[in-house]
């Protein structure tokens, strides 16, 4: 890879890398392939430098949603991989969910409610043993919620 610099004349520079080719029209002369600068650029000052210190961004992926994943945080339940069996006995992967819910729940440590993104198990261990007890259990701080 091949950098060049175009000066303006003004101070200001831009900079950009150039890939070389090898085309099998021309095999003893590998050329830039710049054949827009004619038209766009004319009359600017292009200079060739070997070696570009341009900082470059890594980016791991262009867009990355927020969502909440469908996992139970108190349980640990998560979706059930099955199969989908037809009339023909025809199988076809599907995946089954679990049964989450808003929930308000009112933690008495703490003197307020919680919400709570739960599943309906949970919310059955919760009636069961209480909130503090379960949630310990899972190692989940009701404090930050």
């Amino acid at each position: 890879m091949a950098g060049c610099t175009i000066s303006l004349g003004s101070g200001t520079a831009f900079a950009f890398a150039a890939v070389r080719s090898t085309n099998t029209h021309r095999p003893s002369s590998p050329s830039l392939q710049l054949g827009f600068l004619n038209s766009q650029l004319s009359g600017l000052k292009i200079s060739s430098q070997t070696s570009l210190n341009l900082p470059t961004r890594i980016v791991a992926s262009p867009f990355q949603p927020i969502v909440a994943r469908r996992v139970c945080p108190f349980t640990g339940k998560k979706a059930n991989r099955a199969n989908k069996v037809s009339f023909s006995n025809h199988k076809t992967k599907k995946l089954q969910f679990v049964n989450l819910q808003y929930k308000r729940v009112w933690w008495e440590a703490g003197k307020r409610y919680v919400k709570l993104r739960l599943s309906t198990k949970a919310l059955k261990t919760i009636e069961k043993n209480g909130l503090d007890a379960v949630a310990k259990k899972a190692g989940i701080d009701l404090r930050k919620k």
